[in-house]
C-alpha cells in the first residue's frame, strides 16, 4: 500500500503542476493576443486620427491622403455630423443604409453603439462630431459598460477563492476517478515485491487490472513449481552422491587392502612394487575425493553439524603442518612454517576438525597441481581483529584467466562445456564452504613465491573475563 500512496502523491503533484502551468500558458497567450490588438491603435484611435486629418477650406472638407488609403484598406467609412445633426461630410464608401441626419437620440445611440448594425466610434472635431463606422462583423461593443464598484474592489480575492475551489473540485474528481486504479495497482506492486523476495503471491482478479493480477498469480505458480522441482533435483543429487559414495567405499577398500598387501610382499619385482604403490596412492586419492564430495554435499544442504569451540589457530595450524611432515616425507614437497615467533596465540571460534580439513585441502591442492614438486609455505598472521591463514607455494601457479574463472565460478558442480580439464575445484569448494560456515572469507591469487596463494580470514574471538588463553 505504501507504493500505491507514493504513486498517488506523484499523480496529484503532476496534476497540480499541470494546473499551474496551464493558467500561465493561457495568460501568456492572452497577453500576446492583446498586445497584437493594442498595436493597431484601436478604432477609437483611428476615429480621432481621422478627425485630426480632416480639414476645411473655402471649397469644402478635405481628408489627408494617407488616412483615406488606410480607411479603404480596412473597409471603414466616416461621416462628420454638424451641431444641427446633419452630415456635412462623408467618405466615398458610405453605406446607403446609413442616415444623413441625426436626432439627439440617434447621436446618443451611435456614440454608444451602432448605426444600422455598423459599430461606430466617435471622435471630437472642431466642426462637429466625427463618426467612424466599421464592418458589421469587425467589433462587438458592450452597450452598458457599468460595473458595481464593490464587485470590482473584491474581484481579486473572489477570483482567488474561485480558483482554489476549482482546484479542490478537480483534485477530488481526479482522486475519486482514479481510486479504483490505485486500489488495483497497490496489491499488484506489493505482489511483485513479494515475488522478488521469493514469497508466494495470490492476488484477487478484479478491477481494471484483473489481467495483470492474473499474470502475477501465474508467475508465482511457475516460480513455485520451479522451486519445488529444483528442491527435488537437489535432494536427488544429494541422495545420489551419498549412494554412489557408499557403493564405492566397499570395492575401494578391497582395492586399497589388496594393494597394501602387495606393497608389503617381498616377492614383487621393483616394477611390480612401483605399480602397486601407484595403485595405493591413486586409490587413496579417490577415497579422499569421495570424502570431499560427501562433505561438500552436506555443507551445501546444512547437513554437517558444527562443533564450535574456542581454539588457538596458531597451535592448530602448526599441528597440521607437523602431521603433514610426518605423513608425507617426500622431498619433492617440503613444507615451511613461516609464522612469526611473536604470534603465539590467535584465538578463534571454530570447528577444529573442519578447519584442519580446509587447511589440509589447501596443502594437498599445492601437491596435486605441481607434479614436479614445490615448496609449500604456511603462515598464521594476527591482523587487528582478524586471524589470517596463508597457504602458498612456489610451483606452477595459476594464470590470470584461470584465477578469474575460479573466482567467478560459484559452484564446482555447476554444468559447463569444460568437462575434461582439471580444476582447482572441489578442494577449494570445500575450503570456501567451511570458511563460510565459520563466518570468514577466502581469497585466492598468485603467491609472492611465484605459485598459488590462498588466504583464510576468520574473526578473532575476543577474550572474556576469567578466560585467559592457556
Amino acid at each position: 500500500m505504501k507504493n500505491a500512496l507514493k504513486l498517488l502523491r506523484r499523480m496529484v503533484l503532476g496534476l497540480l503542476g499541470v494546473m499551474v502551468l496551464l493558467p500561465v500558458v493561457n495568460i501568456l497567450i492572452l497577453m500576446f493576443t492583446l498586445w497584437d490588438v493594442h498595436g493597431n491603435g484601436g478604432p477609437y484611435s483611428l476615429a480621432q486620427e481621422t478627425a485630426d486629418a480632416l480639414t476645411k477650406d473655402g471649397s469644402g472638407y478635405h481628408l489627408r491622403t494617407d488616412v483615406q488609403e488606410r480607411l479603404k484598406e480596412e473597409g471603414d467609412w466616416a461621416v462628420l455630423v454638424d451641431p444641427s445633426g446633419t452630415v456635412v461630410w462623408q467618405t466615398e464608401n458610405l453605406p446607403a443604409e446609413v442616415p444623413k441626419t441625426y436626432s439627439l437620440t440617434a447621436v446618443v445611440q451611435l456614440t454608444r453603439g451602432y448605426i444600422a448594425d455598423y459599430p461606430t466610434f466617435p471622435a471630437e472635431d472642431e466642426n462637429g462630431l466625427l463618426v467612424l463606422g466599421c464592418a458589421k462583423d469587425s467589433y462587438w461593443k458592450h452597450l452598458y459598460p457599468a460595473w458595481d464598484y464593490q464587485l470590482i474592489s473584491k474581484a481579486v480575492p473572489y477570483a482567488g477563492i474561485a480558483i482554489l475551489i476549482n482546484v479542490g473540485v478537480i483534485i477530488l474528481i481526479y482522486v475519486i476517478t482514479d481510486m479504483k486504479i490505485l486500489r488495483s495497482v497497490g496489491p499488484i506492486m506489493d505482489g511483485i515485491q513479494n515475488l522478488s523476495m521469493g514469497k508466494e503471491v495470490c492476488l484477487q482478479k478484479k478491477g481494471l487490472l484483473a489481467d495483470i493480477a492474473g499474470s502475477v498469480n501465474r508467475t508465482s505458480e511457475i516460480l513455485r513449481e520451479k522451486e519445488c522441482g529444483l528442491k527435488k533435483k537437489e535432494t536427488a543429487r544429494a541422495n545420489w552422491i551419498a549412494g554412489v559414495s557408499h557403493d564405492i567405499r566397499t570395492p575401494l577398500s578391497m582395492v586399497l587392502g589388496y594393494a597394501g598387501q602387495l606393497t608389503d610382499s617381498e616377492n614383487l619385482s621393483e616394477e611390480e612394487y612401483r605399480k602397486a604403490e601407484v595403485i595405493c596412492r591413486q586409490g587413496q586419492r579417490i577415497k579422499n575425493l569421495i570424502n570431499d564430495l560427501n562433505l561438500a554435499s552436506k555443507l551445501e544442504y546444512d547437513m554437517q553439524p558444527l562443533h564450535m569451540e574456542r581454539v588457538n589457530a596458531v597451535a592448530l595450524i602448526r599441528q597440521i603442518v607437523v602431521d603433514y611432515m610426518n605423513t608425507e616425507p617426500e622431498d619433492a614437497y617440503p613444507i615451511c612454517w613461516m609464522t612469526e615467533e611473536d604470534v603465539g596465540v590467535c584465538m578463534i571460534q571454530a570447528d577444529p576438525g573442519l578447519l584442519k580439513r580446509a587447511v589440509g585441502n589447501l596443502i594437498q591442492n599445492s601437491v596435486n597441481h605441481n607434479p614436479s614438486g614445490c615448496t609449500i609455505y604456511v603462515t598464521v598472521e594476527h591482523m587487528e581483529d582478524v586471524c589470517q591463514i596463508r597457504v602458498e607455494d612456489d610451483g606452477v601457479g595459476i594464470s590470470r584467466e584461470e584465477l578469474k574463472r575460479l573466482n567467478e565460478t560459484p559452484h564446482y558442480m555447476l554444468c559447463d562445456e569444460n568437462v575434461t580439464g582439471q580444476r582447482h575445484g572441489l578442494g577449494l569448494l570445500i575450503v570456501r564452504q567451511i570458511v563460510d560456515a565459520h563466518g570468514g572469507e577466502v581469497e585466492v591469487g598468485q603467491s609472492g613465491y611465484g605459485g598459488f596463494l590462498a588466504k583464510i580470514r576468520i574473526k578473532i574471538q575476543k577474550e572474556e573475563a576469567g578466560n585467559a588463553p592457556s
